[in-house]
């Protein structure tokens, strides 16, 4: 295999990776078949099976596990000059790819975006609306805007503050279920939680009140079906406090009593951060986003 076509490589590297031909296929926008195609005739050139199934997935063989570490460093190699290349660019046109969480992904970013796009329309600006913490290393995305802080080396992050979490309710659920007072007689009242994630359990134990997973009689691991779940009147929830101010059927219960605060954070590669176009959108958006988390703060105090 004098000459590496990468195209099979980077289709071997994204099913060693996932597991599976399906998995792969989804994240690289091919068809299975097309992927199936791709694995069999790195083979062939290679001469020997590179990956094997087995209960847990698609694993690959000795062969495909010393393959894998040289496409891995190929990969990192070209993302490297894919930043450099993006860093060195001197002009506001191009594409910025955003990710985020999705509760801010969907309700904060979009009126931030379209302001940024109202005001240099040769943008072209990518939402990712993911809780997965995608990785800006690999180009998943170029800017970031995380609860937790990278540890990556390679990149630079910013603290824009940390927004409260509170207690809410719609106005339906509190005439038909009463108002709680104090974090105690939350035990007395519906309230939602996830389903698999145990962050509100954790939350719960950490204020002395433990509780187990079915306390919660509404469950969802979707932060958005539980934002809507609130807003319906199922029961109780917790949700950034500009968010619950900002819907005119819900209320903060427990006077603003912050349940916890949620960091933020925005990141970006060091190679790409002197480009104009990276530079402008992430200092547009760590504008709005600091008005926004001080906002959060005021509508809590």
């Amino acid at each position: 295999m004098r000459d590496p076509d990468w195209n099979l490589l980077r289709s071997f590297l994204t099913v060693a990776e996932a597991g599976s031909l399906s998995a792969a296929a989804r994240r690289l926008g091919l068809s299975q078949p097309t992927l199936g195609r791709h694995m069999a005739e790195l083979e062939a050139q290679m001469g020997t099976p590179l990956l094997h199934r087995t209960p847990r997935g698609q694993e690959p063989t000795d062969a495909g596990a010393e393959l894998l570490a040289d496409a891995q460093r190929m990969r990192e190699a070209a993302d490297a000059i894919a930043r450099r290349a993006t860093g060195a660019a001197d002009t506001l046109a191009g594409t910025v790819r955003i990710t985020a969480s999705v509760v801010i992904g969907t309700l904060v970013l979009p009126k931030i975006v379209a302001g940024i796009r109202a005001d240099n329309p040769e943008l072209e600006l990518e939402i990712v609306a993911v809780d997965t913490v995608d990785n800006l290393l690999r180009r998943d995305a170029d800017i970031a805007v995380r609860m937790i802080r990278p540890e990556q080396i390679d990149l630079v992050s910013t603290h824009l503050g940390d927004i409260p979490i509170v207690a809410c309710a719609a106005k339906s659920y509190i005439a038909r279920r009463g108002r709680p007072s104090r974090l105690a007689e939350l035990l007395e009242h519906d309230v939602l939680g996830y389903d698999r994630d145990e962050a509100i359990l954790r939350g719960f134990a950490a204020m002395g009140m433990p509780v187990r997973r079915g306390f919660f009689r509404f469950r969802t691991d979707n932060h958005l079906v539980l934002w809507e779940a609130v807003k319906a009147g199922a029961g109780i929830g917790f949700a950034q406090s500009v968010l619950v101010k900002r819907e005119p059927e819900l209320e903060i219960l427990m006077s603003g009593q912050a349940i916890a605060t949620l960091p933020v954070w925005i990141t970006l590669h060091r190679d790409i951060r002197h480009a104009p176009r990276m530079r402008l959108v992430r200092d547009r958006l760590a504008d709005a986003l600091g008005a926004y988390v001080a906002e959060a703060q005021r509508v809590s105090a």
